[in-house]
């Protein structure tokens, strides 16, 4: 099943794998969701991921990370901002904080994909693509 909003298919893939508490989960391979992947396992919402398969097959198998002994998914929501049929875009000045700064949102900069965090820092705005917490 192939999805238009690679990034919607990838979070809800994700929090679904957190919802029945599976240890990974499997996203088809985009440079985009390979980006979102590595700020999330970055920032400590993902143990690992890894890219599998060859050619057309080709995903990201995404190691969830849990905590305690009712592991409970270290991700508690997973909120897409941006969508096709509607952009979000932010400047530099008006990068959203997520829940003042415990969460983070995940912005496309002319530098690459970063956390707002990040893109503060570099003094960079761009599309906010989601929000993670």
């Amino acid at each position: 099943m192939s999805s238009k909003d690679t990034i919607s298919d990838m979070l809800t893939r994700i929090r679904n794998a957190c919802l029945v508490g599976h240890s990974t989960t499997i996203v088809p391979t985009t440079r985009m969701t390979r980006s979102i992947a590595k700020v999330l396992k970055e920032e400590g919402f993902i143990d690992s991921y890894q890219e599998s398969g060859e050619g057309i097959t080709k995903h990201l198998v995404i190691s969830l990370k849990y905590k305690g002994k009712n592991r409970q998914p270290i991700i508690k929501t997973l909120k897409r901002v941006s969508k096709p049929g509607l952009r979000v875009y932010s400047n530099r000045k008006e990068l959203p904080r997520v829940l003042g700064g415990i969460g983070i949102a995940i912005i496309s900069t002319s530098r690459g994909i970063m956390t707002d965090r990040e893109a503060r820092r570099q003094g960079v705005g761009g599309e906010v693509l989601c929000y993670v917490w």
